[in-house]
Order: C-alpha cells, then structure tokens, then sequence
C-alpha cells in the first residue's frame, strides 16, 4: 500500500500573486489539482494526504470534491516552514500508515509528475527502503572565491539534482522527523526530507526523474509550465 503526502502549504511571493501558488488557476484548473490527478490515476498509490496552507483548507476540499479526486482522504494544516508541513504530515499518518507502508512525499507546486517517474519513486523505495527523484547535473559548477572570482569547480559527474517525488518507508520516516526534531537536526528552512534523512546517516537510492517535473516558484516557471501543457494537447 502506498499513501502519497502532498505538501501545499505555500505562498505566493515569488508569483506576485495574492494568492497561493498552488491555487493560481492555470487553462481555468489550480495548479494543486493537476498535481494530485497526477496521482489519482497511479494505479499503485492508494490514499493520498494533502498538507494546506492555513485558511485554505475548504477551497482545497471544494476543489478536491469538483474534480473528483477520490483518492484524497485527508486535507490537514501545514506549518511556517517546508519541514514542519511534511512533519505534520507524518505525524498525522500514525493512526493510518503501518512501518512498512510506503509514503510518498510531493511537493503540491510541482504539477507534471509523470507515471514512470511516480512509478519507479515507488519500485526503488519497496526494494530499498527509500528513494528520491533524481537527474545529473548538466551545469558547470565554480566555488567562489572571492564574490566576483573562483579558482576551484566540482566535478559534474559526481553531482544529481533531486527533487520530488521522495518515497520513505512510513516506520523510517516517522523515526526521522522525531529524532530530527529531539536533536535539532535538518529542520531549518532550506531542508527537506531527503537532507534531513542524510544529515541523521540514512542512504538514500536514486529512482528516476524528468526535466519536465518542473517547481513552480516564478512566473517563468509558470510560463513553462503553460507551455509544456500546449504540447500534451
């Protein structure tokens, strides 16, 4: 059995929206609904959660209840920060998620996660316990130096991007975030799960990820997203 943990607890600064990014209407749809149709039709995820902005709790419902998605069981509050969405999240899924059950973690602002990569997050993490998405690294990257100056660059090849989808056996996960919190470890505003889970010595697998699994955070992303969809049609 696999619960999909959807976190939607963001805002919208960077969007210069007055509104949350999740529930920018994009060909008349809020980008939340495209992403948790996304995982509606996966045949392997069976109950999905959603994590709300506060406030936003029934316009999700009401959204969630016109479009059908039946798989959503739960829309909870999330909290200040990244971390604390996902640890609520967690903490919730005890009365309804056993140690070896599979969660799958996903941001809400990511809308065009495909099958095979929600497949193999799911494959990867049966087999191993964990998985994140991931891609390589086609960048160059320098150290600085100086603000204006470098003299040293990493080797791309021993670089991946990760993202979301993430997927965590549910007794692992739970160990994690309250370990993370008892010992202030991995919970500040630039962490996510798959840095916290390395930061308390877990290793992590790589499963699959896909260019077009774009984050939603500007308004050139939301044009790319527009675009991307023009072309499925």
């Amino acid at each position: 059995m696999a619960t999909a943990l959807i976190i939607a607890g963001g805002v919208g600064k960077r969007m210069g929206m007055d509104i949350p990014k999740q529930f920018i209407l994009v060909n008349e749809k809020p980008v939340i609904i495209y992403t948790l149709e996304s995982f509606q039709k996966h045949p392997k995820v069976d109950q999905i959660l959603v994590v709300c902005k506060e406030g936003w709790i029934d316009t999700m419902w009401a959204y969630i209840k016109e479009y059908n998605i039946s798989k959503v069981k739960w829309v909870i509050a999330g909290g200040s920060k990244g971390q604390e969405s996902i640890n609520n999240g967690v903490q919730f899924l005890k009365d309804y998620c056993d140690d070896d059950e599979t969660v799958i973690i996903h941001d809400g602002i990511r809308p065009l996660v495909d099958e095979l990569v929600l497949s193999d997050v799911i494959v990867k993490c049966e087999q191993y316990g964990n998985a994140v998405t991931s891609l390589p690294y086609n960048e160059q990257i320098f150290v600085k130096k100086t603000e204006d100056t470098t003299q040293q660059y990493i080797d791309r090849t021993i670089l991946r991007r990760v993202g979301t989808p993430q997927a965590y056996k549910y007794g692992r996960l739970l160990w994690g975030y309250n370990k993370a919190i008892a010992d202030n470890v991995g919970m500040t505003d630039s962490s996510y799960t798959n840095t916290m889970m390395v930061d308390l010595g877990e290793t992590l697998h790589f499963a699959a990820g896909s260019d077009k699994n774009i984050k939603l955070t500007n308004t050139d992303d939301l044009a790319l997203f527009k675009a991307y969809l023009k072309m499925k049609e």
